[in-house]
């Protein structure tokens, strides 16, 4: 049986494995288009930070390790996929056969289309070589602009901040991580930063990047003074291609910074590097005309089957059948990716295996602010909402109700309640009287969940057992 794996992160890495336990004698093929090992990109804040090294962002420990395990590993692109003829054309214009092929291509950086963005202090923070370039630009006291302040922008703030630079956040929703957090949450977190010496610009877009010698010399005038702006900032999931062909010059010193932001509400910014984290999308564009039915991303179903038989979906750019809510969601984090890529392999073999559920939430450490996002934070038509806020303490509790069950929530600074709000909106508990209960005290969380979530448990497993 011949096995093609699209992919060489955590989704195409764990298949990959899981085939190879299941079936020892089988062809395994990997394809990945960078020339590192197989990595983590969620490695790469620590890489920034220091906290590891180039090898530690590497998934497996061993360099070695698909070699060992009779896994080829081909550091190529696959441009085209022909599901009636089983085939993947590279590159290299090579072509390879198939018998199962899994799509784990994941996500890519949304590239803005903005003037400037192919100057050499421009970057994303998605690969090992984005890196590389941004620790040699992001040092201490570096003016550095980031464009997006969603999820991902506020770990890639989170990376930078510890490396001492002068950060300004430009984004484009009226609030921080938007497609996260509510109104109120989203302006707590902005007031955090801000707190902590990041300018933060929303509501704002960023209209044009400019080479600052370039800028000097058409208006004439001298060297503008070094300037400034506060105080740490970021760094992980980026945006763009791999590394521009020019070198990145090092920051500039008292002559001036190497760039300038103009701003959509009137302000020009001085830059030595502009991170962009504009967002990402699923990895899917090369499957046009393949015969592989996509919307966002790939479409599967809870075996992770696309439409064509024996081929699969898993990762960040699948869009997989959730058994839980009945619908096909994207959730692009590195365990719904673990999760799906086991199934999938397996279904590969034909041992029949089953998707549970699509996770979908997000926890995230804004400079040491904790918040969190489950389910369907912003309601349900029909539902019932409540919330509890203490801004100066930056401590923000909403709930939201549909009947008797808990579907969404925010938060932020209520730790000690993150995994009880995740036990009740995953398990659909039925609340009964503790939903006026948490209407009335949001904080009674834990007990709500000791009354009823424990019981609804133990009531399933006993009538399982039953069965």
């Amino acid at each position: 049986m011949r096995h093609i794996i699209l992919g060489a992160g955590p989704a195409g890495i764990i298949a990959a494995e899981t085939i190879r336990k299941h079936a020892p004698y089988d062809s395994i093929t990997v394809v990945g288009d960078e020339p590192e090992p197989p990595y983590s990109r969620m490695a790469i804040p620590y890489l920034l930070v220091g906290n590891v090294k180039e090898s530690g962002t590497y998934l497996r420990r061993d360099p070695d390790q698909c070699v060992k395990l009779n896994i080829q590993l081909l550091q190529r692109r696959a441009t085209a996929v022909d599901a009636a003829r089983r085939t993947v054309t590279l590159d290299n214009g090579s072509i390879l056969g198939f018998d199962k092929l899994l799509i784990a291509t994941g996500s890519q950086p949304v590239r803005p289309p903005i003037p400037g963005m192919d100057l050499p202090g421009v970057h994303p923070c998605w690969t090992l070589e984005n890196a590389r370039h941004i620790e040699q630009l992001a040092r201490p006291g570096a003016k550095v602009l980031q464009m997006g302040a969603g999820f991902i922008g506020c770990i890639i703030m989170e990376a930078l901040a510890a490396r001492g630079v002068q950060l300004t956040v430009v984004e484009m929703g009226d609030r921080m991580v938007p497609r996260m957090m509510g109104p109120t949450a989203g302006n707590m977190i902005k007031a955090w930063c801000e707190k902590k010496g990041v300018r933060v610009f929303t509501g704002t877009k960023v209209e044009a990047i400019e080479a600052a010698g370039a800028t000097r010399a058409a208006a004439a005038a001298p060297a503008p003074a070094s300037g400034g702006l506060l105080n740490k900032v970021a760094s992980f999931f980026g945006m763009g291609d791999s590394a521009p062909a020019a070198a990145p010059a090092a920051p500039s010193s008292a002559g001036g910074s190497a760039m300038r932001v103009r701003l959509s509400n009137g302000q020009t910014i001085e830059a030595d590097l502009v991170i962009s984290a504009t967002g990402v999308k699923p990895n899917v564009a090369f499957l046009k005309d393949s015969g592989i039915e996509c919307n966002q991303g790939v479409l599967a179903d809870e075996c992770l089957q696309t439409n064509v038989a024996g081929i699969f979906a898993a990762g960040d750019c699948a869009e997989a059948f959730d058994l839980a809510t009945r619908q096909r969601v994207i959730s692009a984090i590195q365990p719904n990716a673990a999760d799906q890529a086991a199934v999938a392999a397996l279904n590969m073999l034909e041992r029949g295996a089953e998707l549970k559920r699509v996770t979908q939430i997000n926890v995230l450490d804004t400079l040491g602010l904790i918040s969190a996002s489950f389910g369907d934070w912003q309601g349900v038509a029909g539902g019932q909402h409540v919330e509890l806020t203490d801004r100066d303490g930056f401590r923000h509790l909403s709930l939201q109700f549909d009947n008797e069950k808990l579907v969404g929530c925010n938060s932020i600074g209520w730790t000690e309640h993150v995994g009880v709000m995740r036990g009740l909106v995953e398990g659909k508990v039925r609340l009964g009287e503790w939903r006026d209960k948490l209407l009335a005290d949001p904080t009674r969380l834990a007990e709500a969940y000791i009354a009823q979530g424990q019981a609804q448990q133990q009531w399933a497993q006993t009538h399982a057992r039953a069965r």
